[in-house]
């Protein structure tokens, strides 16, 4: 069973602003950055453990994790039935445990 994507809503909006604020200087280059970023997350279900577990989770057993692409990172969480998108952060910011 391939497990679901669900995208908790601060990920999302934090997404949708930062693209819209690439999109001012480039279109081109915040399309750019959706599709790659949203064809690597339809990925997952097929290889939920592929990108290394959180380093900035605390007390990470595993669940959580993240990858790195156009200086944002992608942070997820994986249970039995569905991977959620839980956070996005420009690389630039500075760095959060959650």
């Amino acid at each position: 069973m391939k497990r679901k994507i669900i995208w908790d809503t601060h990920a999302k909006e934090y997404l949708k602003r930062s693209l819209q604020y690439i999109k001012q200087d480039s279109p081109q280059n915040a399309e750019i950055v959706k599709d790659e970023i949203k064809s690597l997350i339809r990925k997952i279900p097929d290889q939920p453990e592929r990108y290394p577990a959180d380093k900035y989770r605390v007390n990470n057993t595993g669940n959580y994790r993240a990858f790195e692409l156009y200086h944002f990172r992608i942070s997820y969480f994986i249970n039995d039935t569905e991977i959620r998108i839980i956070r996005i952060r420009h690389t630039k910011e500075k760095p959060q445990g959650y």
